[in-house]
């Protein structure tokens, strides 16, 4: 697996907990320091997911800098 492939899925995983610790401290059933635990666990990853973002912008604006009139082109996968 290439480290492009493991940003990605390292993106969907820290959204994905994030979703998840926003549904818990939705539901208003933790305990007060339990609900504090997982609002910083919550900052965290939503920091993570807007620099995961961020370099992901960064890199589409390189790309249409360098080939602002590039057409599509069809993929050819490996077969």
């Amino acid at each position: 697996m290439t480290s492009k492939k493991n940003k990605a899925l390292d993106f969907e995983q820290a959204l994905s907990e994030l979703e998840a610790v926003v549904e818990r401290l939705e539901h208003g059933e933790l305990p007060l320091e339990d609900a504090l635990k997982q609002f910083e666990r919550g900052i965290e990853l939503a920091r993570s997911c807007q620099t995961s973002l961020k370099a992901a912008e960064q890199r589409v604006e390189i790309l249409l800098r360098k080939a602002p009139d590039a057409e599509p082109e069809p993929f050819e996968g490996d077969e």
